[in-house]
């Protein structure tokens, strides 16, 4: 006898309830339009909920409404577009289980048939109201001895269609619960994707947060093989909020910490968690890795991962993003500020004004135009450092280990120590490869110009504080602004550093990168990269992983494998498809010395057993369908 599933219309195959839609319309020009349609909204309320009869919020919402029957054309246009996301997405299950799909609803056929019919379900399963019109064509009432114009109406309805084999009821609403309450369905499934109702939710036999999940729980046809509101997610380190926003909207479980977390907190809260996000100071170790039993994605929500042991990841096919460029632009202009800042003789003038002395004087005060800037490190911040200070008319030199073309006027130099001699400031942008270590000590700053300027904006271990703190006290340097220390506490309170109280240094809690702006571009950037990696399987710009970017299929199934790069295993993987004649429509492979990733889109279904041969398929690491 199979299973028959029930569907409400409003909030639930739509996003929308039709009629709020309908007053939208309906009272264009009226003066008191946003009064009216909150009461209307209000009375729709009370009758989902069950706190009104429906009949009563029927007839309160048509008195209200003042609709024509022009008004249904552009109401069912509307509707169209307003087509729950995850419902559009599964028009396959509609299709193929269109005999065994009813939908009852307390809305009414006139604008829900012409919607239903482009998911297949025709206008004889379709069991609703119909208006009733006067002779301009004005809606004035419903068919009152229509079964679902009567409060609920939808048992009645359910009870004679006499309906054989297993009764699944969804829908939002307490009208939709009832059924099953009442025993003539077998199950009640809350669907939460528009609209949480909580008396629906709490006396469903399963929340839903969307069609995918309805159909992964019956082990029917979806467009995604695994509920994206099964992805968990783990943010750490307060990350933006848009972050959360970005990542909830695409239909992930989203769970925020406001701080980092130890190896040992990590390590117990890691387990079961999809995609983990974080910013410089929680460290993802081998023994994090080894805990955590579903991890796809790390987000770091920065520039630096030294703080992620990044080969293990890649061994454990954990795919690693940052955000290379989203807080450039903060960190330079942050950069040209303290420069000017400490030739100007800025901090020590606000010191003695802070303290009651008024002390007008231009001695060391100079200009920034026509001074040396010395750059190290000639990366994405190096370079659009180069291009500001070029304008406010600084000479630019720049080192940088790896070849780099100059920008502008810029100069190479050939060594660092080349570089040192010539600047008036120089001003450090170098990455946090551990090598880095005390890049600037003892020997480097005695190869500087006496009297001139150092800026870290870059990572607290390259610079020997010490020294630096030696060099200032016997003024060899002029003064300093540093950004990043060697060890920085996990959260806000007590810092004591060697830098403290001496003249013309600027300190500042590593905040080169914080600003409102660059904490939203990488809110946007980082979680855009997790969910086309989590969607679609593309690596582009990813840290540690070969780099693949594909368009997502609208009629395969996607197969993502990674496997340790050694020979054959590409033949053993084809072996398998072919084997259950499997039929690729596009397969891309990207390797590098350790891991090769492939993709596989396969353009009929599959048959489960094939999942099975290829997670067997030797040395493979990761394996996932997509959809």
């Amino acid at each position: 006898m199979g299973r028959k599933y029930v569907f409400d219309f409003d909030s639930t195959l739509t996003r929308v309830e039709a009629l709020d839609v309908l007053a939208e319309m309906s009272l264009q020009g009226r003066v008191n339009r946003q009064e009216v349609i909150d009461e209307i909204q209000k009375v729709t309320n009370l009758g989902i909920d069950g706190d009104i009869s429906f009949t009563e919020s029927l007839e309160r919402r048509i008195r209200l409404l003042k609709a024509h029957q022009d008004h249904l054309p552009p109401l069912v246009k509307e509707l169209r577009q307003k087509i729950s996301k995850s419902i559009s997405a599964n028009k396959e299950f509609f299709e193929k289980f269109s005999d065994d799909i009813y939908v009852i609803s307390c809305g009414f056929k006139e604008f829900i048939d012409p919607i239903v019919e482009e998911f297949n379900i025709p206008s004889d399963r379709v069991y609703a109201n119909t208006f009733k019109f006067d002779d301009e064509g004005y809606i004035i009432g419903f068919d009152e001895a229509n079964v679902l114009a009567t409060h609920n109406g939808k048992i009645e309805c359910l009870k004679q269609l006499d309906l054989q084999g297993e009764v699944q009821v969804i829908g939002d609403g307490y009208s939709d619960y009832v059924m099953r309450e009442a025993g003539i369905a077998h199950k009640f499934f809350a669907y939460t994707e528009n609209v949480h109702r909580d008396k629906a939710a709490d006396n469903a036999d399963h929340v839903t947060p969307n069609l995918d999940e309805f159909l992964f729980v019956n082990d029917l046809p979806r467009s995604l093989s695994y509920p994206k509101n099964r992805i968990k997610i783990l943010l750490l380190e307060n990350v933006h909020p848009v972050a959360f926003d970005n990542l909830s909207e695409d239909g992930f479980a989203v769970e925020l910490v406001d701080k980092s977390l130890t190896e040992e907190e990590l390590i117990e809260k890691i387990r079961g968690v999809h995609v983990l996000g974080i910013r410089s100071k929680t460290k993802v170790t081998k023994r994090v890795l080894d805990a955590a039993n579903k991890l796809l994605v790390v987000g770091a929500f920065c520039i630096g991962t030294a703080q992620i042991d990044l080969d293990y990841c890649k061994k454990c096919g954990v795919v690693v993003f940052n955000a290379p460029y989203s807080n450039t632009r903060s960190v330079v202009e942050m950069a040209i500020g303290q420069i000017i800042m400490l030739m100007r003789f800025i901090f020590p003038r606000s010191t003695e004004m802070h303290s009651g002395r008024w002390n007008k004087t231009a001695a060391h005060s100079r200009e920034v135009r026509g001074k040396n800037l010395g750059i190290v490190g000639y990366g994405n911040i190096g370079k659009q450092l180069s291009v500001l200070a070029e304008a406010m008319g600084m000479r630019v030199y720049y080192y940088d280990i790896n070849d780099q073309l100059a920008l502008g006027n810029a100069i190479k130099c050939d060594t660092l120590e080349d570089l040192l001699n010539v600047s008036d400031v120089v001003s450090l942008h170098i990455d946090d490869n551990p090598a880095n270590h005390n890049f600037l000590g003892e020997r480097e700053i005695n190869q500087m110009r006496k009297g001139a300027f150092l800026v870290n904006l870059s990572r607290g271990f390259v610079l020997d504080i010490p020294v630096v703190a030696k060099a200032l006290k016997e003024g060899r340097l002029m003064g300093a602004a540093i950004d990043v220390f060697p060890d920085e506490p996990k959260s806000n309170g007590k810092y004591i550093s060697e830098l403290q109280g001496l003249p013309n240094v600027i300190l500042t809690p590593h905040i080169g990168g914080s600003t409102e702006e660059a904490q939203r571009n990488i809110a946007d950037f980082v979680p855009n990269k997790i969910m086309d990696y989590v969607n679609s399987g593309n690596t582009f710009d990813a840290v540690n992983f070969p780099n693949i970017r594909l368009p997502k299929q609208q009629n395969a199934h996607r197969f993502l494998h990674i496997h340790r790069n050694v020979p054959g295993v590409m033949a053993h993987i084809n072996e398998v498809l072919a084997h259950y004649e499997m039929n690729i429509s596009g397969q891309y492979l990207s390797t590098d010395s350790e891991v090769g990733y492939v993709i596989t889109d396969l353009d009929k279904d599959y048959n489960k057993e094939v999942i099975k041969a290829l997670k067997k398929v030797d040395h493979t690491i990761k394996f996932r369908v997509l959809y």
